[in-house]
């Protein structure tokens, strides 16, 4: 294999023979390497093939950007799951559970818990997802030192149910996205950056928005307190997660509620922080 990027001292992307790109790991990979160098055998721990380019850069930005710490137990999260569920995983996968673990800690450090009022119906229609949920908290005190609550459990769970099947909504869910996109951009009289990370977040929890919004399901109202701290401190994201609010009401006849209003401007702020 020859190495096409260098992205730090444990991982590098390289060109296989048969043209594939991939993500190289091992202890001292990258270190003084240089572009179109043959990579040691030897010094490769493992390596990670993900086919769809899109997957692929989004991926290696996580990389770049996460402790790589994070990154492994991601990985150790999905082999389990390969051999618990027995099923075709979307290579997307990668970049949802490495994000989403990658966040779970920054909130962890900051004393922020959020809660999953369907944890318990996720455990009850989904219990071998639930229960990569489950193994995954025992990962994630093992190689990390932290003790996540039960609610993350659910919530890794409906990553690996996003990430095993098809969804019938799909094209009512890209609809509702498309229009609470357009809300955000219109009220901030800006266009998005649609290569950045936040604008994938953002996405993909609209995603399951739309899709609770579609089966009519709701979270519990059980974040005011939370959601009085994220109003004083996201005023501007919290005004537009209203406005989007009132048109999911009006239109769809769903409501949105505290919690989701949380979520909503947490995610919105995210996405135009670095926006003028």
């Amino acid at each position: 294999m020859l190495i096409q990027r260098i992205l730090n001292n444990n991982t590098v992307i390289a060109q296989k023979q048969n043209q594939q790109m991939v993500l190289a790991f091992g202890p001292g990979i990258g270190y003084q390497k240089k572009i179109g160098q043959s990579l040691n055998k030897y010094d490769v721990e493992k390596v990670l093939e993900i086919h769809d380019p899109d997957t692929f850069n989004r991926f290696t930005d996580l990389v770049i950007n996460v402790p790589s710490v994070e990154v492994s137990v991601a990985e150790k999260i999905i082999n389990f799951a390969k051999i618990k569920l027995g099923k075709n995983l979307s290579e997307v996968i990668y970049v949802d559970l490495t994000d989403h673990l990658h966040s779970f800690v920054q909130r962890y450090h900051e004393h922020l818990v959020l809660h999953n009022s369907l944890k318990w119906d996720i455990a009850r229609l989904y219990p071998d997802e639930y229960a990569v949920g489950e193994k995954a908290l025992q990962i994630i005190k093992q190689y990390l030192n932290l003790k996540p609550v039960d609610d993350e459990a659910a919530f890794i769970a409906l990553h690996f149910i996003n990430a095993e099947s098809g969804n019938e909504l799909a094209d009512e869910i890209v609809k509702i996205v498309r229009e609470i996109e357009q809300i955000v951009k219109d009220y901030y009289h800006t266009e998005l950056d649609e290569d950045s990370l936040s604008y994938y977040r953002f996405i993909t929890h609209l995603k399951f928005f739309a899709q609770r919004c579609l089966l009519q399901q709701h979270y519990d109202d059980e974040d005011d307190a939370l959601l009085a701290i994220i109003q004083e401190k996201y005023a501007k994201a919290y005004s537009c997660a209203k406005k989007v609010q009132v048109y999911i009401s009006n239109k769809y006849r769903y409501r949105i509620n505290n919690t989701e209003v949380l979520y909503l401007t947490v995610h919105i702020n995210r996405l135009v922080k670095n926006l003028n």
